[in-house]
């Protein structure tokens, strides 16, 4: 069963590809209908419909199958060139391009800001560019779905991909799935095509008046209302364009479609944002006011775009198609580019300023949306973990300093409660081996092992606490701050290289030094030199200290 925001959307687009089956299927009631004319209706609505079920489910066959033949290399690219806010915009473009889905991509990215992989710029970046990534399909349908017809090509297509997804092997296999999708994708183009023509043969919008700026405004919000009832700017595009080019509406009303269908395609985001972490909401905010405020300047600017389009396709040799259409979603989109990149930084802190977190700090890594992805979910709990300990050290030496237990209870509690988030969160992550070493996430357990123990560990008798303050415990109880305070600086990676050896040999030397004196105190002791109380006391504070170097050591 999927999880997160993949989920939902794949559960949604099936209920729309099956919507679109059955009034396919409808058509052949209604072809036993008296009245010609209204068979002729919803024949035509059938075939619309069915054509939009097909192109959705080519694409998320072109999506899934691209995205398994590419393996994880798509997703480390992704976060390898995710540095600076220009190359985190120009990879969420390419990779928007490739797998023809900034859904997909949005979703991703959600999932490295989560785990703490990418900074929230960075994040921010990625989402711009994979909005100007995403017309790709623009231009794909324009240039090809509609200027060639490809419908007969796309049965071979469809054949020759089902087959090599049943018996193919390796990279062949994988390979089927983004084959079969490309040509259902112009099937549905087809179907499509040949419903507007019957829809334009019967009644047309082209020749309406649309020059005010309310019918502009009246048919982005169609445009919107089209894309969320998809759930797919591109199913939308499609549509768009295909009605254009059967002159069923004219240039300027496709443009105000465009720009509401790339208002539209955030309300994806929004469902992905339902329920989910700070990252994932304050990511999906991003998306919504980048696109929103984009579609009102193109919506104003409407009149000065249009004539920039028109004088590209007349130094071109273009005439007012689809392709001019395509170049106008690219322009507009574009715009908003240029509008929101030189201010990504101070746009990204604001949007931080509107959502500030309310998670548990050492847990905000922990995304639920990212458990389909185990190698993320598994970066997402080692953060986790480092900062829990690191948290947990610097309480060690809080106990230490004032020697009581009862004034750190909170922050002890604190600390538990992220050990318990994390263990549960682990506990979750879909088959671990299979996408990282065995050894990882061992690691992780025994350090959860470690954790509870120095946690359990930081609660000792008070007189053991009291006998910190015997000058003879100086020294031991230096060396255990001194070891506590690396600890952390290093997991905050504020310590210098080598430190994990250092923290090691710091903790063997407290062990050397339990085991030095324990003698020398006992047999004082026997003597009457020491009280037998007080010396006992002395002896569990030095094995305090050494246990909880040792378990700082081992995590």
């Amino acid at each position: 069963m999927l999880r997160g925001p993949e989920g939902w959307t794949s559960v949604l687009k099936f209920g729309q590809i099956r919507l679109g089956l059955i009034i396919c299927d409808a058509r052949v009631a209604f072809a036993s209908c008296r009245n010609p004319t209204l068979t002729s209706l919803a024949m035509t609505a059938g075939q619309i419909a069915g054509g939009i079920g097909l192109f959705l489910l080519g694409m998320v066959l072109m999506t899934d199958g691209i995205k398994s033949l590419a393996g994880d290399g798509l997703r480390q690219a992704l976060m390898k060139f995710t540095g600076r806010p220009l190359r985190a915009f120009f990879s969420g473009m390419l990779v928007t391009m490739i797998i023809q889905s900034s859904s997909a991509t949005t979703v991703t990215v959600i999932g490295f800001v989560s785990a703490g992989l990418i900074t929230f710029p960075q994040a921010v970046s990625v989402v711009i560019g994979a909005s100007l990534g995403t017309t790709g399909t623009s231009w794909m349908v324009s240039l090809l779905g509609l200027k060639f017809s490809l419908g007969a090509y796309a049965m071979p297509l469809i054949a020759v991909g089902s087959l090599l997804r049943m018996l193919g092997r390796g990279g062949w296999r994988h390979a089927g799935l983004p084959l079969a999708g490309f040509g259902l994708i112009f099937l549905g183009i087809d179907h499509l095509q040949g419903g507007m023509e019957g829809v334009a043969a019967r009644f047309s919008l082209a020749g309406r008046p649309s020059g005010s700026l309310l019918d502009h405004v009246l048919l982005m919000l169609s445009g919107i209302v089209l894309t969320v009832l998809t759930q797919s700017s591109s199913a939308a595009m499609a549509t768009i364009l295909t009605a254009l080019h059967t002159h069923s509406i004219n240039f300027e009303q496709a443009a105000s479609l465009v720009i509401g269908a790339a208002v539209g395609t955030t309300a994806t985001s929004i469902l992905a944002a339902i329920g989910a972490s700070t990252s994932a909401r304050r990511t999906a905010l991003a998306h919504v006011v980048f696109n929103l405020t984009t579609g009102l300047i193109a919506i104003i600017l409407l009149p000065f775009l249009l004539s920039a389009v028109k004088w590209v396709q007349q130094s071109l040799g273009m005439g007012a198609d689809a392709t001019g259409l395509a170049l106008f979603h690219t322009l507009f989109i574009s715009l908003g580019v240029l509008l929101f990149m030189p201010v990504v930084g101070p746009f990204s802190r604001w949007i931080e300023r509107l959502l500030p977190s309310d998670e548990l700090q050492l847990t905000r890594h922990l995304d639920t949306s990212v458990l389909q992805l185990p190698a993320v979910a598994i970066a997402a709990s080692r953060r986790a973990l480092c900062a829990t300990a690191a948290a947990l050290f610097d309480t060690g030496r809080k106990v230490i300093e004032v020697r009581r237990v009862d004034e750190l209870d909170s922050r002890l509690k604190r600390v538990s409660d992220s050990i318990d988030q994390t263990q549960d969160f682990i506990a979750q992550i879909e088959h671990p081996k299979k996408h990282a070493s065995d050894a990882l996430p061992s690691a992780l357990f025994h350090a959860i092992d470690h954790l509870i123990r120095l946690e359990a560990s930081l609660h000792p008798p008070q007189a053991v606490l009291d006998s910190l303050s015997d000058s003879r415990m100086r020294d031991v109880y230096q060396q255990a701050d001194a070891l506590l305070r690396l600890a952390s600086a290093g997991l905050r990676g504020q310590a210098a290289p080598g430190w994990t050896d250092t923290v090691a040999a710091a903790s063997q030397t407290l062990a050397d030094t339990r085991r030095r004196d324990r003698p020398h105190m006992l047999s004082r002791m026997a003597t009457g030199e020491f009280e037998a109380d007080h010396a006992l006391n002395l002896l569990d504070a030095m094995r305090w200290l050494d246990r909880l170097g040792y378990h700082t050591w081992r995590i």
